[in-house]
């Protein structure tokens, strides 16, 4: 005859593990949904598929990510604090702005950096290595110029600056990099389409790969710094224009 357990009596211990797993996989499964919404919708915004001063409805965003409204208002928040979006009572989430004067210190932060790397990089002999990874992202950026295809560039781009950061032998200065990284990604994917100077701005890329090629580190981080003024320059001048950015 089996026996009712009474008000006082302890649960199992075989059921409390069997319970505690269930809330586990619940509250995992909970974790990841909010995880996978984070990060698509941190995307878009990065890609430029959510632009600057986007907005869209939670409700909108859920639908559109096959999921309740729990994990993206979790995901939300998260953004929030992280400053890409503004939180609109009962009008969901609102893509904040560029910032001007942000980017302007990003901009100089990552072009110091940077030319941190080339040194490291022309004076340990690593470039030999590098060479080859900065030829292909240059090849890549010249077909994405004649195929007219901006967000392949600016992929490439990205491939050729990574490869200076990546092969100095630095993984600090490589993590400061990265933590600038995002910004600076949504400017080039907003401006990609609206830049006259892509051939320029690939030529002066080559000047760059041809000084590290050759060893020659006062040629290339000449070339790195007068690049770098230039097309930070061009890129906050067109958010400026089309009013991409706040000041």
């Amino acid at each position: 005859m089996l026996k009712r357990r009474t008000a006082g009596q302890r649960r199992p211990v075989k059921s409390q593990k069997a319970a505690s797993r269930r809330r586990a996989v619940v509250r995992g499964a909970r974790e990841s949904l909010v995880d996978r919404a984070y990060r698509e919708i941190r995307r878009r915004i990065l890609d430029n598929e959510y632009p600057p001063s986007h907005q869209a409805l939670e409700h909108e965003l859920a639908v559109g990510l096959g999921m309740s409204r729990t994990p993206v208002r979790e995901a939300l928040i998260r953004l929030k604090n992280e400053k890409f979006i503004q939180i609109i009572p009962r009008h969901g989430m609102r893509v904040v702005p560029l910032s001007l004067d942000e980017l302007r210190d990003i901009y100089e932060i990552l072009t110091a950096l940077e030319l941190m790397a080339i040194e490291r990089l022309i004076r340990s002999g690593r470039s030999g290595k590098a060479t080859s990874a900065l030829s292909r992202s240059l090849e890549e950026m010249e077909l994405a110029v004649k195929h007219q295809d901006p967000d392949r560039r600016v992929r490439a781009i990205e491939r050729f600056h990574r490869t200076l950061i990546d092969s100095c032998g630095n993984a600090r200065l490589a993590s400061m990099a990265y933590m600038m990284w995002d910004q600076g990604h949504r400017a080039r994917m907003a401006t990609g389409r609206l830049r006259t100077d892509l051939e320029q701005s690939n030529r002066e890329y080559r000047a760059i790969a041809d000084a590290i090629r050759h060893g020659d580190l006062q040629e290339a981080i000449a070339q790195h710094r007068q690049h770098r003024e230039r097309t930070s320059g061009a890129i906050i001048g067109l958010l400026q224009q089309y009013r991409l950015a706040s000041v």
